[in-house]
């Protein structure tokens, strides 16, 4: 029986308030163990929790800090037991294992509840002292469902845990997998003695043999010597490949051959330190390695296109700046320029996602030098001052395009009839402000510059039919100028992007 207290929501809030006496070096190795205990739950076909002792209460009480359920087998705790005291006859028996620092392991079956339960106790022991103790609770009605001829992984569970009371499990130089399909007990184990030979494994592993090539019947024989019979032809062999296969050392690799590939992670088995075997955990990644070189080489393809499509842009570009040097006529030289800007705002998004495999942009990144380049078109190449407050987040590809268009259209108003309009040469207070507001899929940008102001004009020049078709067509929104009383005038944009940032 479990009596309940305060619940809090992690383990590590959990230690902060009841381990008060562990040290950081002892908190760190309580995390690695529950990192790495689901291993012993499934081989146990038991659920996994782990006590800590509450410090300073009037009974020796205890707190489930952390629970893990089996993947094999039935579960015993239908219902978190995370933050959950022991009952007292359970406390008493938990503070006997804590004081003693013996492993207990007695196969007595008791009843809790519905359910007939075998009982495991392991002290956790760091640096010579224990800091914890390990309860592996077996569902007796699921063990008798378990096939007899898997009943030997239960005796590796107990390897396991006689390993953890001497502190030689988990390894702490076993390295985190940086690749999706590390295996778990249920995609298959084989078990090896101390020469690397082949003593039983699971049908799942037999499967994953089976994938590689290698003999239907393995048992008996040395699995890097097989192994290596189908790596002849092979190309590439992984370093770590001869001690994983060995069961020499706790790491991960996988194994390609025969047109499939498994991922491998070994765990030896030690006794008072001496090696006296391994397990092997194996799972077939044919399928998933085949997904994710077919995503890499489809980002690879999307990131050169848009490289190519930004050369190309760039290209109009110069050909237009060019044109428009060659004509005599002011009009030409004009419409020249503004298409050439508008070419290279695109040409600026699609560089920005040549170095993504998303199809999104962070317009942030991207703005300041939109500004600038716009600006600077506009003006002839004189200064004027550009500012970006607020943020964008992450706009998809399709808005990103038509935002650096707009608001580049924009800036080149602001500058050219603002500043230019009624003097030649811009003022040295010259100022253009680009404010971003995004909540969710809506974004408002304002554009504000300290010109002469609209002074009662109406807009409708290209440039402004080109700003509104957009912001309406393809950004779902609105836009609307205004003259503020500080002067200048104010460009309003309201959007509905595609993604939430």
């Amino acid at each position: 029986m479990i009596i309940p207290t305060h619940r809090l929501s992690s383990m590590k809030e959990l230690i902060h308030s009841y381990g008060s006496t562990l040290t950081r070096a002892e908190v760190d190795y309580l995390h690695m163990l529950v990192g790495d205990w689901q291993v012993v739950a499934d081989l146990a076909a038991a659920d996994a929790v782990l006590w800590l002792p509450v410090p300073e209460s009037d009974n020796q009480q205890f707190v489930a800090i952390a629970h893990c359920r089996p993947a094999r087998g039935s579960t015993i705790h239908l219902d978190d037991v995370v933050g959950l005291n022991a009952s007292p006859l359970r406390a008493k028996k938990l503070a006997r294992v804590f004081k003693r620092g013996k492993i207990s392991m007695p196969h007595e079956v008791r009843w809790a509840g519905s359910y007939s339960v075998i009982e495991s106790w392991v002290p956790v022991i760091f640096e010579g002292h224990v800091i914890a103790i390990l309860t592996l609770e077996v569902n007796v009605q699921s063990l008798v469902a378990v096939d007899e001829a898997m009943s030997w992984l239960e005796g590796i569970s107990e390897i396991l845990c006689h390993m953890i009371w001497e502190g030689t499990f988990p390894n702490p130089d076993t390295p985190t997998s940086t690749m999706h399909g590390t295996p778990r007990v249920g995609d298959g184990v084989i078990q090896l003695d101390v020469d690397g030979n082949v003593l039983q494994l699971t049908p799942n592993a037999k499967s994953c043999l089976r994938r590689l090539g290698l003999p239907k019947n393995v048992e008996g024989k040395n699995l890097a010597i097989e192994i290596t019979s189908v790596l002849r032809n092979e190309n590439e062999i992984e370093e770590t490949l001869a001690v994983v296969v060995m069961g020499k050392a706790s790491w991960v690799t996988e194994v390609e051959a025969g047109g499939g590939i498994i991922s491998l992670r070994a765990i030896p088995l030690t006794e008072q330190g001496e090696r006296t075997g391994a397990i092997l955990l194996c799972r077939d990644v044919t399928e998933m390695r085949r997904r994710e070189l077919e995503l890499m080489t489809k980002d690879a393809t999307i990131r050169e296109i848009h490289h190519r499509v930004k050369n190309n842009l760039q290209t109009v570009s110069a050909l237009l700046r060019m044109q428009a040097r060659r004509s005599d006529s002011f009009e030409v030289k004009e419409a020249l320029g503004q298409a050439e800007r508008r070419v290279a705002a695109i040409a600026k998004v699609h560089e920005e996602l040549s170095g993504t495999i998303d199809e999104s942009v962070k317009f942030d990144d991207m703005i300041v030098r939109l500004l600038s380049m716009s600006a600077t078109m506009a003006s002839a190449g004189k200064a004027v001052n550009t500012k970006f407050e607020g943020s964008f987040g992450i706009v998809d590809a399709d808005s990103a395009s038509v935002l650096a268009v707009v608001i580049s259209e924009l800036v080149n108003n602001a500058v050219e009839h603002g500043f230019c309009a009624r003097e030649k040469k811009v003022p040295e207070n010259a100022q253009v402000l680009v404010q971003a507001y995004r909540d969710g899929r809506d974004l408002d940008v304002y554009i504000k510059d300290n010109g002469i102001g609209l002074g009662g004009k109406e807009l409708g020049g290209l440039g402004t039919s080109i700003v509104r078709t957009l912001v309406r067509g393809e950004l779902s929104g609105s836009i609307s100028w205004s003259s503020p009383e500080e002067g200048g005038t104010l460009a309003h944009i309201h959007a509905l992007l595609k993604n939430d940032d």
